[in-house]
């Protein structure tokens, strides 16, 4: 990634970055916020619209019950206190893709407010402050076309008009970059086990707004703060802040001034680029919305959305770290989406032992997936057959090498393990008499080794074990080599 400036690490050190975010989460409901056109992303420009989303005179916004639901489940998922009594707002600015002129949003009255998400650290675990979570339209989408040697021109897709968001603000209680990833990191998977978006970055369901500052080490002021925006990956978010900081420190340091302005973020060129300034807050007159009627969420309806919550990530990593005595690294590759811990939870629940069904997803199914660019849910090789090549090694029946081989072929042909098993079905040799043979072999090939090893050093045996291995083409029960070169060389 390319930097504003060679800002050296001893000039970073005299300042503290601060951070806030503003994420917004388009809702995963059927239709829109305030009419019932489709709530669907990809659908033919300007066909999922109606009077109520074109802002048509005369047109009254009926609000969506499911968009109050999954909202208040999310508040409850991040640990916000839900208000009882909200109240939407017009927020007034005029683009070419906002029909009506105003948005419909909620103001000094929202949803919810006073929430946390905590986040792993070097020192620990942080709590990272939620000011607010508040329920609001999208606009829509213009599309700009056209080669800047050209004449350049501009579409509007009114598609996105009236989709439901929310939109979940921090307190500035981040400090570095990795603490920004990591609580975007946590949030998205919260919201995903809620199952209120599908979060997908690259249709616009989560969008990420960076707020940054910096000031000078033991200041309590706050430093003049830059928005990036135009981010769309955590990844990106992560860059664009380190760029920012050293930009800001290197202004400061060089005797300017840092202004108060939107920055976009280029991911080619690995920098921000100022958008507009920001020097005067916009002044979006908002009021209440006149068409709609407070937003009363008792404290029975409120109840009610939270019989609906599921167990979420953090808990359910030390759930199974506890149930089936795996590694906090294990339970965060099991724990990455919710289909998936469910899927390993069933096949636990019928496996010899959990802890080796594990201990395969990360030795022989995660490096094989990136390396072939798939995610979890896309393995040729599903949790079940996971847990039968957990069992029959338990069972001493597939050595270590026969499970790569298979796995190997199950990748290769894009099958499950259990249709390749059936097919290849190696044999694990487990017979004494058979073994001792190898082992036998392999000592009165090996004079020099043997000496070695009776002159006292005893870590020739290993050479000797993969030698039987070789012989027996991996075929051997590993445990009775190791137990029979020792017993062997040893007398």
């Amino acid at each position: 990634m390319s930097t504003a400036a060679s800002v050296s690490p001893e000039v970073l050190a005299k300042y503290e970055p601060v951070i806030g975010l503003e994420v917004h989460v388009q809702l995963l409901t059927q239709t829109k916020a305030f009419c019932g056109c489709a709530n669907k992303f990809g659908m033919p420009p300007n066909t999922n619209v109606c009077p109520v989303c074109l802002g048509l005179p005369g047109a009254l916004p009926v609000l969506n019950r499911k968009a109050v639901e999954f909202a208040t489940l999310a508040a409850l998922a991040i640990n916000c206190t839900v208000n009882e009594t909200s109240i939407f707002a017009r927020k007034n600015y005029f683009y070419p893709d906002l029909p009506k002129g105003y948005q419909i949003s909620q103001f000094d009255k929202p949803l919810a407010e006073h929430g946390f998400i905590e986040v792993p650290t070097p020192n620990g675990p942080k709590k990272i402050g939620i000011t607010r979570l508040h329920m609001e339209e999208d606009a829509g989408k213009s599309l700009h076309d056209g080669q800047p040697d050209s004449a350049r021109f501009t579409s509007v897709d009114l598609n996105r008009c009236g989709t439901p968001l929310i939109e979940i603000v921090s307190e500035p209680d981040i400090r570095t970059p990795d603490e920004a990833f990591e609580y975007l990191t946590r949030l998205k998977e919260i919201l995903l086990y809620t199952a209120v978006s599908d979060c997908n970055m690259e249709e616009g369901s989560l969008r990420c707004d960076a707020n940054v500052s910096v000031r000078p080490r033991g200041q309590e002021k706050f430093g003049t703060k830059a928005e990036v925006k135009n981010v769309n990956s955590f990844r990106f978010i992560r860059a664009a802040l380190e760029y920012e900081i050293e930009r800001q420190v290197e202004v400061i340091e060089s005797g300017g001034r840092v202004i108060q302005e939107t920055r976009l973020w280029n991911s080619s060129e690995g920098r921000t680029y100022s958008m507009r300034s920001k020097e005067q807050a916009h002044d979006y007159r908002y009021f209440p919305e006149p068409d709609l009627p407070p937003l009363i969420v008792s404290a029975a309806w409120k109840n009610d959305i939270a019989q609906h919550m599921p167990e979420l990530p953090e808990a359910r990593r030390a759930r199974m770290i506890e149930q089936y005595e795996i590694t906090a690294q294990d339970a965060q590759t099991l724990t990455a989406t919710r289909a998936f811990a469910d899927q390993f939870e069933a096949a636990a629940k019928t496996a010899k032992s959990p802890k080796r069904v594990a201990n395969l997803i990360q030795s022989e199914l995660t490096s094989r997936l990136k390396a072939a660019g798939l995610d979890l849910e896309q393995s040729p090789v599903s949790m079940r057959g996971i847990a039968q090549a957990a069992d029959l090694a338990e069972e001493g029946k597939l050595s270590s090498k026969q499970l790569k081989q298979l796995f190997d072929i199950c990748f290769e042909k894009n099958e499950d393990f259990g249709v390749v098993y059936d097919r290849e079905k190696p044999q694990q040799i487990s017979d004494t008499s058979a073994i001792e043979k190898f082992v036998d072999e392999a000592i009165a090939a090996n004079p020099k080794q043997v000496e070695q090893y009776r002159a006292g050093k005893k870590t020739v045996a290993a050479f000797f074990v993969g030698q039987v291995m070789r012989l027996s083409k991996g075929q051997a029960n590993p445990g009775l080599v190791n137990e029979l070169v020792a017993k062997k060389l040893d007398s």
